[in-house]
């Protein structure tokens, strides 16, 4: 089994994002907020945004109480952590949309990295899914994506965004629809904001598999989990912590000539053809 990162911040690199300004969409729990975690503790001063206030608060004081200790604690010549805001946004909402930027803008002075996280899902087929389900997923999960990257673009001189996405954009399950379809766009998304938003600001993917938030877990009951880690090559599925690494690189200048491009982040599911010709990675790693 890979080892498995618990904190988002564990390996932070100090210093990588001082003095920018980082937009989070969907923050306020599960990747959204590991992802604001780890620029904070890379000095970025972050902006956690989603519907829920108490939980988004609950967020950006986490990050700033954390960042306080370190700081105290910090020598001299360390580079700084960031600061953390919360801006209630509801993303079907086109007008909170460029209201998230314009305050993120106002209170830091720039935008430099927007994260595109905010998702939603219904458990619908594509024969039973409603045009109110079409339009609760493509507005939350595809076209916000779109209004808060041309929103971003104004305040940019140099900057990063980066899309989640899902590898339902690849492979899927029964009754995820329009879940997975949107998830497909969002790759084509990123190339398109790509191609027209170069040289300024490059646009990339990461692409999550099986990640362990509160949700999964509702989903794989006891048992269940280990069948599901035990047919990854890593010999298990993912942490937030895996997820916010890759969205910091991509947005860092490590990535400076990487620009619509899509970061499978999925312990190696994507090479798997067939699970009965797997052996079982849990077990393998027990006997080595």
């Amino acid at each position: 089994m890979t080892r498995r990162h618990e904190s988002p911040t564990e390996h932070a690199v100090p210093g990588r994002f001082a003095g920018q300004t980082v937009i989070v969409t969907g923050s306020t729990r599960g990747i959204g907020a590991g992802v604001a975690e780890r620029f904070a503790a890379e000095g970025a001063n972050v902006v956690v945004s989603g519907r829920t206030e108490s939980a988004g608060e609950a967020v950006a004081d986490r990050i700033s109480e954390a960042n306080r200790v370190t700081d105290e604690e910090r020598a001299d010549d360390a580079p700084p952590t960031g600061d953390a805001t919360f801006v209630r946004a509801d993303m079907r909402d086109p007008d909170d949309v460029a209201a998230l930027v314009e305050a993120a803008a106002e209170r830091y002075g720039s935008v430099d990295v927007l994260v595109n996280n905010a998702g939603v899902q219904t458990e619908t087929t594509a024969a039973e899914a409603t045009l109110d389900d079409w339009s609760f997923v493509l507005e939350t999960d595809f076209r916000a994506y779109w209004l808060a990257a041309q929103a971003a673009l104004e305040h940019m001189d140099r900057g990063a965004i980066v899309n989640v996405s899902s590898n339902h954009a690849y492979a899927t399950m029964p009754a995820h629809f329009p879940y997975n379809a949107v998830k497909a766009g969002i790759n084509g998304m990123t190339r398109s904001l790509a191609v027209d938003f170069g040289p300024q600001v490059r646009v990339n993917t990461v692409v999550p598999g099986w990640v362990e938030v509160e949700r999964t877990r509702d989903e794989l009951p006891e048992g269940r989990l280990e069948a599901v880690e035990s047919i990854h090559p890593t010999g298990r599925i993912g942490t937030v912590a895996d997820v916010a690494g890759a969205v910091s690189f991509l947005a860092s200048e490590d990535a400076a000539f990487v620009t619509g491009s899509a970061l499978l982040v999925d312990g190696g599911r994507g090479a798997v053809m067939q699970d009965d010709t797997l052996p079982d990675y849990r077990a393998r790693e027990r006997s080595e």
